[in-house]
């Protein structure tokens, strides 16, 4: 016996729990507490594509469609209306407008809606209805038909952003900026050997600079907050390839700041209580450390060409590891090291689990095999 599933219609804005413009990270972090709700939940994405967009599948009855390149919720579909397992209701403007034991057909629609322009579907600012011809049957032409189309059934509702033109949003323009992203990371410009300045939104917001080597713990809890876990360094096995002998536990006391909902890592040291090293996480879906962290949308910044260049050349999150590689530096890649971050994780199965990492003077890439960049270090 499922108990019914009660989600609030808001066009343009969200349906229940989920607001249009939320993360992948955020919504897949409230799922995994309702699975009572949702016990099973499909990724889809294309894994040859870094902005990839994604959807997830709530069996029976949502679909849930996020934005290529910053992983933020575009488009809400619900079907199978009908199905009992879970039943579905749905309400607007606290009147219930679907249910499983009444289905909800044009005529209520155009009720609780009002008018709008004509077409195959209803559509109305943020919210659209599609119909199954067979619900009508064979009807007649004529006045007989206008009656039976107005019971119709609908088949699927679509919720999605207003767009200021007529017509539905395209699937693969991005979300643009609203309420629910207060607060959260915008984009992140990286400059090598100097560190990272962090905007958010909203985006007129000014920038949180972090520098490496003077930026200290206290400085990062005041201007981000407290970090969702801290933890000791315990992986030293990098430093068999490290130029400069170090004596041993000379590194003893060093700690990360994890700020997972921003999709980035901070190693403080132990003595100081500085910044020592930045990642930045690119949240690529089928690689290990998928939805671990939030997609920090990184842009490492290069030295403008003369002094009158008001805007600097820039490589983004999303661009290749042989463009970003070129960028940094002209001419033959680095040797790279292989990583199988799933030698880590008994049991672990991920269809591309190995990375390779190129280093650099100042930062560290690490990219699969497909070219994306999972990460980036600066140090």
């Amino acid at each position: 016996m499922f108990s019914t599933l009660e989600l609030d219609v808001r066009p343009g804005s969200g349906l229940g729990m989920f607001e249009i413009g939320g993360s992948l990270w955020n919504i897949l972090d409230t799922l995994r507490s309702l699975q009572h709700c949702f016990p099973q939940v499909d990724v889809k994405y294309d894994p040859d594509t870094p902005t990839t967009p994604i959807i997830l599948h709530l069996r029976p009855h949502l679909d849930l469609l996020f934005s290529g390149h910053h992983q933020r919720l575009h488009t809400i579909s619900v079907r199978k209306l009908r199905d009992p397992n879970p039943p579905l209701t749905l309400t607007y403007k606290n009147a219930v407008l679907s249910s499983s034991q009444d289905a909800l057909k044009k005529v209520r629609v155009s009720r609780m809606f009002g008018p709008t322009y004509p077409g195959d579907d209803l559509r109305y600012p943020g919210i659209s209805f599609s119909f199954n011809d067979e619900s009508t049957g064979d009807a007649p032409k004529g006045s007989t038909l206008h009656s039976n189309d107005r019971q119709q059934e609908v088949e699927r509702i679509i919720i999605s952003q207003k767009s200021p033109e007529e017509g539905p949003q395209d699937t693969l323009y991005e979300v643009t900026e609203c309420p629910c992203m207060t607060g959260e990371l915008c984009r992140a410009v990286v400059k090598v050997h100097e560190g990272v300045s962090l905007y958010f939104y909203p985006s007129k917001s000014e920038p949180v600079p972090v520098a490496l080597g003077s930026s200290t713990a206290q400085d990062l809890m005041v201007d981000l907050g407290s970090p969702l876990r801290i933890h000791y360094k315990e992986d030293d096995r990098m430093t068999i390839h490290s130029r400069t002998s170090q004596p041993d536990g000379s590194e003893d006391g060093d700690y990360f700041y994890n700020y997972h909902q921003h999709g980035i890592d901070f190693l403080i040291s132990g003595t100081t209580h500085t910044v020592k090293k930045i990642i930045l996480h690119t949240n690529i879906p089928g690689t290990p450390l998928f939805q671990r962290y939030k997609r920090c949308p990184w842009e490492i910044e290069g030295h403008p060409e003369d002094d009158e260049d008001e805007s600097p050349p820039r490589k983004k999150f999303f661009e290749s590891v042989e463009e970003i590689q070129h960028f940094l530096a002209p001419g033959e890649a680095p040797p790279s090291m292989i990583l199988n971050r799933a030698d880590d994780e008994e049991g672990l199965r991920l269809p591309s689990s190995t990375t390779r990492l190129f280093g650099y003077d100042g930062v560290i890439l690490e990219a699969t095999e497909s070219g994306q960049v999972v990460s980036v270090m600066l140090f």
